[in-house]
């Protein structure tokens, strides 16, 4: 999907309403209302079993409609329900593969498909055919990931619903809409409630946010959820790279004009909608922003983020490194070798953020002491922060790097940054040092 530029509002929200016009449009239909007291079990066999498309829909209305009302028991009793009575059946599993096995023919291989895929998968999809029903199983695939924390069933049921949502939420389907303070009211007040970063505490701090010349923000919409965004990111225009979230937002920051500015800063990312958890979007939103972006300002030369480093604290705390350095150079020596050092047993970094960005290509660029004084920001990183760095013609070149081998991209100044900590780390207790 081609997005507009930065001052395509009114293009970009008539092409997300003409799209979700034509998704309602396939699937609208009249359905007549029904009071069928059936058992879930019951209504769910009757939907994979319906012919029609009227009555499929009903059917399929009658159980979206009853789920959304239901007890938190009862929800669970209808996870389960798909989890262990619509899982895959071995026996057929097997009896396909070992006729496909003996003739691999058109018919074999459509019999091995149909064995392999569960029942419930065929339902999910059916009860996608109403109107305003991706909106309805998206929340009750947050409620999933709620129930299915240590039930093996229900995370195999989780994976089906990620399977399909992975494919109905694929980036040609996605529309990417800029948000500014003329955006609808109830868009603007979903932004303030989903900001998961930099919490924004007022129509004042959200005005500050995206009215400026020097400010942007960009949002990617499902055509069937046009009011819902599903993530969105928060931009700063500057002359040259941030060290800081406060002078960043501050009330009395010096204002500039947009093709002043040679810097964009992507300083906020956040993820919408719960049921969504792990259909990636923020990869394709960074880089569709700053091609846009660039487009409009040519100006503009870099593109970095402002990020938290959330697990750092806890990684301190954790691996008893004793007080932290009242020296802020020592602090982010500390900071740098967290980031490109500190690795999970598969060998991807420890921090969340760190493996998103560097996943997406990114490099970790600065890190900046006293960057965020919120405490939040004292709690999680003990102020420091990171920028990461698109160099759009870098980016593949460090994803794959990073997919193949974990390697990570990283300035001159962050590795001896790092190599100072390193060094200090292993010195020996008796010098007065904590050791790793």
């Amino acid at each position: 999907m081609v997005a507009g530029c930065c001052d395509g509002t009114n293009t970009m929200t008539l092409l997300a309403d003409l799209l979700s016009s034509i998704f309602d449009r396939r699937y609208r239909t009249f359905l007549p209302g029904s009071s069928d007291n059936r058992p879930m079990e019951e209504l769910t066999a009757a939907l994979l079993g319906a012919s029609g498309e009227v009555s499929g829909s009903t059917i399929a209305r009658i159980i979206l409609d009853r789920y959304e009302t239901a007890e938190e028991d009862e929800k669970l009793s209808f996870f389960q329900h798909l989890a262990e009575d619509m899982a895959v059946s071995p026996q057929d599993l097997r009896a396909a593969l070992e006729t496909y096995e003996k003739g691999q023919t058109k018919t074999s291989y459509e019999t091995l498909v149909r064995a392999a895929e569960p029942r419930r998968q065929e339902l999910i999809r059916r009860l996608n055919q109403v109107p305003d029903a991706t909106r309805s199983l998206v929340a009750m695939r947050a409620d999933l990931l709620r129930f299915s924390k240590e039930d093996d069933a229900l995370q195999a049921l989780n994976v089906d619903f990620g399977h399909l949502f992975a494919s109905w939420f694929n980036r040609g389907f996605l529309v990417l809409r800029p948000i500014n303070w003329e955006s609808p009211a109830n868009i603007l007040e979903k932004i303030i409630e989903y900001e998961a970063v930099h919490a924004i505490d007022s129509w004042d701090d959200l005005r500050r946010r995206l009215q400026p010349a020097d400010r942007r923000c960009f949002a990617f919409f499902h055509p069937t959820m046009p009011d819902e965004p599903l993530i969105f990111v928060e931009v700063a225009l500057t002359k040259g790279v941030p060290s800081s979230i406060q002078g960043l937002l501050s009330e009395e920051r010096e204002h500039i004009e947009a093709e002043d500015a040679n810097t964009a800063v992507f300083y906020s990312i956040s993820n919408c909608q719960k049921g969504l958890a792990g259909i990636s979007f923020g990869n394709s939103l960074i880089k569709q922003v700053a091609a846009d972006l660039s487009l409009e300002l040519p100006g503009l030369k870099t593109f970095v983020t402002l990020s938290p480093i959330p697990g750092f604290r806890n990684w301190i705390d954790k691996n008893d490194l004793g007080p932290l350095p009242d020296d802020p150079k020592q602090l982010k020596a500390l900071a740098a070798h967290y980031l490109i050092a500190a690795k999970r047993r598969n060998g991807l970094p420890l921090d969340p953020v760190a493996r998103f960005h560097l996943g997406n290509g990114a490099q970790v660029f600065q890190v900046h002491a006293d960057a965020d004084l919120s405490e939040k920001g004292q709690q999680q990183s003990a102020g420091v922060m990171v920028n990461y760095l698109y160099n759009l013609s870098k980016v593949s070149q460090n994803h794959e790097r990073f997919a193949t081998s974990h390697e990570i991209a990283a300035s001159s100044d962050i590795k001896s940054l790092s190599a100072a900590a390193e060094k200090t780390l292993n010195r020996s207790p008796t010098d007065g040092q904590p050791a790793l």
